[in-house]
């Protein structure tokens, strides 16, 4: 079974130690589940394990990390596309799988 972890008991997303596909995935830590991942998701992506609803907060090291820019449903892939980080603004302009700038013209065009 693929595996993810929690950091903290009170994270209500986990981070996969693995890409897994869509399926039953085991969260370990301190308060071990099991959830079923909605959509494939690489190894070091987040996962929600509870319902996040827009606007609420993703809790990630015990500490809000961002918001939810849209409801997330558990097993669905916590990242750019629906997460708005607390710390980094200029994040939402990033490109969804590679992390490139696209808010900046490319030099070498």
């Amino acid at each position: 079974m693929n595996l993810a972890f929690r950091i903290h008991p009170h994270d209500n997303v986990a981070t996969l130690l693995q890409d897994a596909p869509v399926g039953p995935i085991l969260i370990n830590g301190e308060s071990p589940c099991e959830i079923v991942l909605i959509e494939p998701i690489l190894a070091g992506h987040k996962t929600a394990i509870v319902p996040i609803p827009a606007g609420g907060s993703v809790i990630k090291y015990g500490c809000p990390i961002g918001y939810a820019t849209s409801a997330i449903a558990p097993g669905a892939w916590v990242h750019l596309h629906n997460l708005a980080s607390n710390y980094d603004v200029r994040s939402s302009t990033l490109d969804l799988h590679s992390g490139s700038p696209t808010d900046t013209v490319n030099a070498y065009v």
